[in-house]
């Protein structure tokens, strides 16, 4: 699997590749959250868009919109890898504090990944 963000590995003149799978289906965690809907083109509803959250309120409303749009987007891309749990996302001064509780699937291990987004 190649490694995110695309690295060039200078001993071997090729792609870096992530060893490790939980690590690898991290990477993959933060490209579906990461990526806005339209920015891939021949996948154009592929991704979450968590960043142009950083135009929204900071409020409530806004927590409980980011909660559903993580969760869906999470299941949608990653669901026959991963079983997302849990998602909470709340708002604290300037940014929201997005927690994920997943499973990986294939070793029937829960992980958890913190996230900010400054707003």
């Amino acid at each position: 699997s190649i490694k995110y963000p695309f690295a060039v590995d200078k001993g071997a003149h090729a792609l870096m590749e992530e060893q490790e799978y939980d690590a690898h289906v991290r990477q993959l965690i933060l490209q579906v959250l990461f990526v806005a809907p339209g920015e891939r083109i021949n996948r154009p509803d592929f991704g979450c868009g968590l960043r142009r959250m950083v135009f929204a309120p900071n409020s409530e409303a806004t927590a409980n919109l980011t909660q559903v749009m993580v969760f869906q987007s999470l299941q949608k891309w990653l669901g026959s890898l991963i079983e997302v749990i849990d998602v909470k996302v709340t708002t604290v001064e300037e940014r929201l504090e997005v927690g994920i509780v997943y499973l990986l699937k294939a070793r029937q291990e829960r992980r958890y990944l913190n996230l900010e987004v400054a707003l």
